[in-house]
Formats: C-alpha cells, sequence, structure tokens
C-alpha cells in the first residue's frame, strides 16, 4: 500500500494503527442454517446448566482418522537457549478412531478406539455405555447430526433402549458440544508431541489419557449466555443478508 499510495510504510502503519486495522488477519466463522437453531441451542444448553434429576447426561462424539505418526529422527531434548525439537516429516503406521462420551456431571470419559466410525461402530460402542451407566437411569446423549447417528438400525436400537434420549446440536455448531474440549485436550497434551511406532502404541496412549481423566475428573461447566449466542446469530444473518 506504500508504493501504491507514495507514502512511507510508517505512515501507513501508523494510519493502520491509529484505525484499529489489520488487514493482514483474517477471522473465520460459521453461522448455522438449521431453521431449529434456537430450539436445539436452549435443549441442549438446558441440559447442560440443568440436568433433568436422577439422569445422565453424555456428550458424545467421534474423533476419526488419528494419525500413528513416527518421527523419521528422534527429537533433540530442550537445553538453556533452545527449543525441544522434532523433525518435520514422519512415517505413517495406521489412524484409529475414538468413540467418547463425556459425563458432562462428573467430568468422567468413556472411551473406545475403533477402526472405522459407521453406524455398526456406533451400536457397539452404545452397548458399552449402556454396561457401564448404572441401570435405572435415564441417558441423555448430546450428538451432532452425523448420518449414521440417525441410520435406521441406530433407530431400532433406541426403541429397544427406551431409557436412552438423543438430542441433537444444530448443524455446524459442533462448538456446543462439550466433548470436542476434550478432544482438544487431548490433542495437545498426548498426541501433538506423541511418537507412535504402531496403531497399537497409539491406542494404549489414548486408553492411559482417557484413564488418568477418570482419576481426577472435572465436570463441564456451561458459562456462555444462550439469548446473546442467539442474538449475535442472528446479527450475523443480518449482514449476511446484506452483503447478498
Amino acid at each position: 500500500m506504500a508504493t501504491e499510495i507514495g507514502i512511507s510504510v510508517s505512515s501507513v502503519q501508523r494510519i493502520w494503527r491509529a484505525h484499529g486495522l489489520q488487514p493482514h488477519r483474517v477471522r473465520q466463522f460459521k453461522l448455522s442454517n438449521d431453521p431449529k437453531f434456537v430450539e436445539k441451542l436452549r435443549d441442549v444448553v438446558g441440559l447442560y446448566v440443568d440436568p433433568p434429576a436422577h439422569a445422565i447426561v453424555l456428550s458424545f462424539d467421534e474423533k476419526s482418522q488419528i494419525q500413528a505418526l513416527d518421527r523419521t529422527q528422534p527429537g533433540l531434548p530442550m537445553k538453556k537457549g533452545r527449543l525441544g525439537t522434532m523433525t518435520h516429516d514422519y512415517k505413517r503406521h495406521g489412524t484409529t478412531t475414538l468413540f467418547a462420551a463425556l459425563d458432562v456431571l462428573e467430568g468422567k470419559v468413556i472411551g473406545r478406539c475403533m477402526q472405522r466410525h459407521r453406524h455398526q461402530e456406533f451400536i457397539r460402542f452404545l452397548n458399552t455405555i449402556e454396561a457401564e451407566v448404572p441401570a435405572g437411569k435415564v441417558v441423555h446423549v448430546i450428538l451432532d447430526n452425523y448420518a449414521t447417528h440417525k441410520h435406521p438400525r441406530v433407530r431400532a436400537w433406541l426403541a429397544r433402549h427406551e431409557r436412552f434420549v438423543f438430542h441433537f446440536t444444530p448443524t455446524s455448531c459442533s462448538w456446543l458440544n462439550a466433548v470436542e474440549g476434550y478432544f482438544a485436550k487431548l490433542s495437545k497434551q498426548r498426541l501433538k508431541r506423541g511418537v507412535f511406532r504402531s496403531v497399537v502404541d497409539l491406542q494404549a496412549a489414548i486408553n492411559r489419557f482417557i484413564a488418568e481423566t477418570n482419576q481426577l475428573p472435572k465436570p463441564f461447566s456451561w458459562t456462555a449466555n444462550q439469548d446473546k449466542i442467539i442474538a449475535a446469530v442472528k446479527r450475523g444473518h443480518q449482514v449476511l443478508d446484506s452483503v447478498h
């Protein structure tokens, strides 16, 4: 811009700074077009803030295609004046998919690694939940709109297990699912810097992380105001409509 306008670079920087302009930065957003956005939002947030009595609330999702990555050369340890280092290239040793359900009231996680994430694996995981959750309690499951979760065989399973109730998040609203925060924590603390020479090593590391979480669980706490979220989404749609 300095060349185009014919002024110094420092002048351009000063003007941008004075007006709070940062043209080199871009923020991303995604607005839900779900016609039942408000209804689903209030339903899910209601489970977080005021869960039903004598019930368990589980936030569920799959973290698919987790890669077992091994570095081509060993990393160098951290020392004075130098960060810990690792090679930028790696070897792939396969993938796994983590099925996880976060108990938002207690903070414990039910997790199981599987090779694929079809409706067959989903039903197997539902059976795992059924076996681990105390009998006599209603199980409210918060999950996204992935087609596998609405498969006819899954619906048939739900018809046979009446204590399970599904609550679907609005489309394009993964941020509303509490287990996504747990996946981010798993990636940052265990997977990002990990070296896994096989899928078995990767699955063992994931299982250890889940076990450590369950030893010191932290209940999930929802703090955002749902009315402010709804208002912000409405403003976003209004701005998009004005642009188009």
